[in-house]
């Protein structure tokens, strides 16, 4: 295992600057998606391409292992007008995305440039991808399509986000997301009184759903997190909507609380008021144990570099490839605050041990055997 060249940090630090410039909320990552892709051919990498999904991927060719997929989600949960240039701040950088996921990305292409400098040679082929759509309701459809194009010949796949240095992730949550719906005839709020208000109604609904039904264990949590409806402040609402996240660690137990919102949500329907439940996105959940050769490995390259370490569940995109048994983790590359915030800021120094905790992953990977 080489050190890291004295160049890496300066590299990764100016692709912080570049990438932070190319806005890429969800659905909209095309032009990041060509940047990458760009870099990575620069680097020398082969079949370097935009797969039909929109994902950004490119080999660096090695034996005849199975291979390792490292990946970095290109989109962040910003608007493009909310992209405004990075603010240099005492010890990091501040702007919206920065830690999730510019840095990500950053990391990524920082891995290529490692690559290049010290020519490596792995016992399989090693693929970078900027893949899209994890954010919001991007429903992982980016991570999908490349799991279902390596499925099988994939040894392991590394998840990147810029924040969360010394966390690894080997759980994924399992997500359900849905659009509830209330439709009634609507009317006068003067003429009309007494008529059902489609807000109202659905206000009744997400007070009765938010009223217990998630269970402690195992872990669960119920989210309202978009509400909207109405015409005036004095109309008898006809339409109102609202979006609802679930999430458990249990897939099994995910599904039990689907069936309980659903029941919940039609036992409100009455004369007069119509109420739907609408999938708009969903998470398979997934994990190795905590006892796995790859969180083993993980852990020790970041107690041997003096970082304090953690296991964590989240909803990452390595949620996929765990969800049909290939090993993941997600890991981060630095310290940082205020994600999915104006206030997003990242560490620059700890970037450092991320990169080294990175190279030192992909060397040794490959030393690790299972079946799946």
């Amino acid at each position: 295992m080489s050190p890291l060249p004295v160049g890496l940090m300066e590299y990764v630090i100016g692709q912080v600057r570049a990438i932070h410039s190319i806005p890429a909320p969800t659905f909209s990552e095309q032009k990041r998606a060509e940047y990458v892709m760009g870099e990575l051919k620069a680097l020398g990498f082969q079949q370097a391409h935009i797969d039909q999904t929109g994902n950004a991927l490119a080999c660096w060719p090695g034996g005849k292992e199975k291979k390792v997929v490292v990946s970095a989600h290109l989109d962040t949960v910003h608007p493009e007008k909310a992209v405004k240039p990075l603010l240099q701040i005492e010890g990091g950088f501040r702007g919206p995305g920065v830690g999730d996921n510019t840095l990500g990305v950053a990391a990524l292409l920082g891995l290529g440039w490692d690559l290049a400098y010290h020519r490596y040679a792995y016992p399989g082929d090693l693929w970078l991808a900027g893949n899209i759509g994890e954010e919001g309701l991007g429903n992982l459809v980016g991570m999908n399509a490349i799991v279902e194009r390596f499925g099988g010949e994939a040894h392991t796949f590394l998840v990147l986000e810029g924040l969360g240095l010394g966390q690894v992730c080997h759980r994924g949550l399992g997500v359900a997301r849905f659009r509830i719906s209330a439709e009634t005839s609507g009317g006068h709020s003067w003429v009309d009184y007494g008529k059902p208000s489609a807000i109202h109604e659905l206000a009744g609904v997400i007070t009765s759903i938010t009223g217990g039904l998630v269970p402690s264990k195992p872990r669960s949590c119920l989210n309202v997190g978009v509400i909207q409806g109405g015409t005036s402040v004095n109309t008898i609402a006809a339409q109102a909507w609202c979006e609802l996240d679930l999430r458990s660690e249990d897939q099994l137990n995910l599904e039990k609380l689907i069936k309980r919102v659903r029941r919940m949500v039609v036992s409100k329907e009455s004369p007069g008021v119509k109420i739907s439940m609408e999938s708009i996105g969903s998470r398979p959940a997934g994990g190795i144990p905590s006892s796995h050769r790859l969180v083993k490995l993980a852990l020790d390259i970041l107690a041997d570099l003096g970082v304090v370490s953690c296991l964590e569940t989240g909803s990452t995109d390595a949620n996929v490839p765990l969800s049909q048994g290939i090993p993941a983790i997600c890991i981060g590359i630095t310290h940082g605050g205020n994600p999915h915030t104006g206030n997003e800021f990242i560490q620059l120094e700890p970037i450092r041990q991320g990169m080294e905790q990175l190279s030192r992953l992909v060397s040794g990977v490959w030393s690790l055997k299972w079946d799946h």
